[in-house]
């Protein structure tokens, strides 16, 4: 009888990443938006405005979890992007929640 059991290749992988969004993403509500969209997927971390007027967001979970919070902020607040730059970040083991940072 052949295994039917998800092979390791397929488990989620826990990665982190930091994504920076630039446009017009102060004093918008993005970074509460981005908190609330967070909370609904499975990723811990932070968003923050930068002082370049940039917002720097670290999420960290499954991929397929980032990849759907990002595509989610864009449909929410993709009218105010104008670019999201992502870089793979090492995992921190000290996270328990998503929260917005100052």
């Amino acid at each position: 009888m052949a295994d039917t059991r998800p092979s390791n290749e397929h488990a989620a992988r826990t990665v982190r990443e930091q994504i920076v969004f630039t446009g017009r993403v102060h004093g918008v509500g993005f970074r509460a938006t981005a908190r609330s969209i967070a909370l609904r997927c499975d990723v811990t971390g932070w968003v923050r405005n930068q002082p370049d007027g940039s917002v720097m967001l670290e999420a960290q979970g499954p991929q397929h979890e980032i990849d759907s919070l990002i595509r989610e902020i864009d449909s929410e607040m993709g009218r105010l992007i104008t670019d999201i730059r992502r870089a793979e970040m090492p995992i921190s083991r000290d996270e328990s929640a998503f929260e917005i940072r100052r």
